[in-house]
């Protein structure tokens, strides 16, 4: 992995959202359509609101039968660790190793708010390193 990279090189553009009102079975649904481990949470404006994984659905069904219907605002994690598009992979590669989390949000700044545009997960920084990896002989 190029250690000087940074996210805005290294990511596709666009998250898969939902909104602190949409149950946890349609989020679950959406999940699974798209076979994404996470939404990213977004208000009416579609500025990050927070975030829900799928080890946040995997607890909801442990701990309620009617998990279904319990709204995303319910479960989400509210405070989101997030990246400028300037940040280097290297320092996504430190943030994920220090939290001890799966992903980040690539975020830009509006107004004092924060419009989520990439999700980077440590899948990612393994595609990078094989991109750059040296070619086996």
């Amino acid at each position: 992995m190029k250690r000087s990279r940074t996210v805005l090189e290294s990511k596709r553009y666009g998250v898969f959202s939902c909104r602190p009102e949409t149950t946890l079975l349609s989020a679950a649904r959406q999940m699974v359509r798209e076979d994404v481990s996470c939404l990213i949470v977004v208000d009416d404006a579609g500025y990050l609101a927070g975030i829900l994984s799928r080890f946040d659905l995997v607890r909801a069904c442990i701990e309620s039968e009617a998990w279904e219907s319990r709204l995303v605002a319910d479960l989400m994690t509210a405070v989101v660790v997030t990246v400028s598009p300037e940040t280097t992979m290297l320092e996504v590669a430190n943030l994920l190793l220090e939290k001890q989390i799966h992903r980040v949000v690539a975020v830009r700044e509006e107004n004092g708010r924060l419009r989520p545009f990439s999700v980077i997960s440590a899948s990612d920084l393994i595609y990078h390193m094989l991109q750059d990896a040296e070619p086996a002989d």
